[in-house]
């Protein structure tokens, strides 16, 4: 997909692709680099699944240190969590992988003049939620820790998986992780969901509808 994008963004008038990125821990390494070599870049493409490190994660260590970045998440799916997760981490726009390379073109060029986007398809399914969201906090209040909010995408990837059975190392091979950075997933999940074991986080999951 990198190929491709490069190839597409090559070709746009006014528009030249100065890096690229393996996984989160690279995109934001290279980023640093690049802006420390004072080559940009205007604005990062992120992946919104990658190894080692989310794109969401990613997103909020490039901000963290870069506040004016200009992040535009890239996904497969028109609506899930990570609409959220993005938004919070400070993304600038939220779009489709298989966006028709003329409206990514536009899509870069409007976030580039500081003008955040997010596609149309996603942010009516955003409202929706957004609105469904406010209804239920308002008709039965809930602590941040039964809404999940305490939990990082990352984190809800490793609940998911966990609650299916998967071991330690299958999540880590599924996600592309380190085990040990599982096992730390892990015990963070099983801390904020007040709970002492796999079979509770589950259960706690499938009961506060985190999975």
């Amino acid at each position: 997909m990198r190929q491709g994008l490069r190839t597409i963004l090559d070709l746009e008038p006014g528009m030249e692709v100065v890096g690229e990125a393996a996984d989160g821990e690279e995109a934001v390494r290279r980023y640093g680099e690049l802006r420390q070599a004072g080559l940009g870049p205007d604005i990062v493409l992120m992946d919104i699944q990658m190894p080692l490190m989310s794109g969401v994660e990613a997103t909020a260590a490039i901000l963290s240190t870069y506040p004016d970045a200009r992040v535009i998440m890239l996904t497969t799916f028109d609506y899930d969590d990570y609409v959220f997760e993005s938004i919070k981490a400070g993304a600038a726009g939220y779009v489709l992988k298989d966006l028709p390379a003329e409206e990514l073109a536009a899509t870069i060029r409007r976030v580039a003049q500081g003008e955040p986007f997010i596609q149309p398809s996603i942010a009516s399914k955003l409202l929706i939620e957004f609105g469904r969201r406010e209804k239920g906090d308002r008709n039965q209040p809930q602590s941040a820790e039964g809404r999940g909010e305490g939990l990082s995408a990352r984190e809800r990837d490793v609940l998911r998986l966990l609650a299916q059975g998967a071991s330690n190392r299958e999540i880590a091979q599924q996600l592309c992780l380190a085990e040990g950075t599982v096992k730390n997933h892990v015990s963070n999940i099983l801390s904020k969901l007040q709970v002492t074991n796999r079979t509770q986080a589950a259960s706690k999951a499938r009961e506060r509808k985190l999975i």
